[in-house]
């Protein structure tokens, strides 16, 4: 087994840092940007984070990290150079009114993080198509029964989105022989042995094969409800769904419906509209559903930091960043 190592060393590993101290700030609930102010000590010292609060000199500012900044978040920093979000999602940082039109923002996308989603979505993938929920339940009711098997090759699963998440995903659910096809906005450039489909019309004949449903999209104003009742409609009766993508994606309601007529034979969710999801929720109780609190994947302080070094040693070279989010798209 491949392991993705973090380096010990200031910098990080492969890493070329900046050649000039850079003043950052942290943009967000203090609770969670203060703990990136250890790892850019250890493993991007040429960055210096702070938060607002501690920041002297605002003009001085050229790099900000930022989670769901508050609307007037950016205003106080005039020489900007560079906004990251501290994850692959970026929407808590395009629909802030305060961001600087013309300044880069870039989005973290190392391997690491593939990886980790990746085998989450690989083991919702074998919950499904092995029934383990039923298992589980059979041994609640303390009964031996062997459920009736089918090779992987023979189980098709759909991923919507072709990004580094889809394509890590792709990769490992291959590896484990299942027949993998995905949608994207262009059908190009993806794994080999995986079939690709795209445009409205390609978006339900997706659907219509697959009988385990991946959500791996951003969220855009043309994937904002796009797991609905139409889609579901789409899919081979009992299917699965497995989302992982953003919790504005779903139409709840519709969903539930889906899953009580039997046309969804179960999902599994780890993104919400509404986070942490309440505990009145439905979703929590529906014998169909398995819910985790959107932790499929995650970016540690240390990739972070890395790959925001990284970033800044291309800025003073001429180069954007590898992950620049493009505003237009939405990612």
């Amino acid at each position: 087994m491949t392991k993705t190592m973090v380096s010990d060393r200031p910098g990080g590993a492969g890493n070329t840092p900046t050649t000039t101290p850079v003043q950052g700030v942290l943009l967000g609930d203090p609770e969670i940007m203060t703990a990136y102010i250890e790892a850019f000590a250890r493993y991007a010292p040429q960055v210096r984070l702070a938060l607002p609060e501690a920041i002297k000199e605002p003009e001085a500012v050229t790099f900000a990290l930022a989670w769901y900044p508050d609307d007037t978040a950016f205003e106080a920093y005039p020489n900007l150079r560079l906004v990251s979000s501290i994850a692959a999602g970026v929407n808590g940082i395009l629909d802030n009114p305060s961001l600087p039109a013309s300044v880069p923002l870039m989005r973290i996308a190392g391997e690491a993080q593939g990886q980790m989603m990746a085998g989450f979505v690989a083991w919702h993938v074998l919950w499904h198509h092995r029934r383990f929920g039923e298992y589980l339940a059979n041994q609640r009711r303390r009964q031996w029964e062997r459920l009736p098997k089918r090779d992987a090759a023979e189980v098709r699963v759909g991923l919507l989105g072709a990004g580094k998440m889809g394509g890590a995903v792709a990769q490992a659910l291959l590896a484990l022989g299942y027949d993998v096809a995905i949608y994207s906005r262009s059908g190009r450039n993806l794994p080999a042995g995986v079939e690709g489909f795209s445009g409205e019309a390609g978006l339900g004949d997706l659907a219509a094969r697959s009988e385990i449903l991946v959500t791996l999209l951003p969220l855009t104003p043309q994937t904002r409800g796009i797991l609905n009742a139409a889609l579901f409609a789409r899919l081979p009766e009992g299917a699965a769904l497995i989302h992982v993508g953003r919790g504005e994606h779903l139409i709840e309601a519709d969903l539930l419906a889906a899953l009580d007529s039997g046309q969804l034979a179960g999902a599994s969710l780890d993104v919400f509209a509404t986070e942490p999801l309440p505990p009145t929720h439905p979703f929590w109780t529906h014998e169909k559903i398995t819910v985790t609190p959107h932790d499929a994947c995650d970016s540690t302080p240390p990739q972070v930091a890395q790959e925001v070094a990284a970033a800044l040693a291309g800025l003073e070279a001429g180069q954007l960043p590898v992950s620049l989010v493009d505003r237009d798209a939405g990612y």
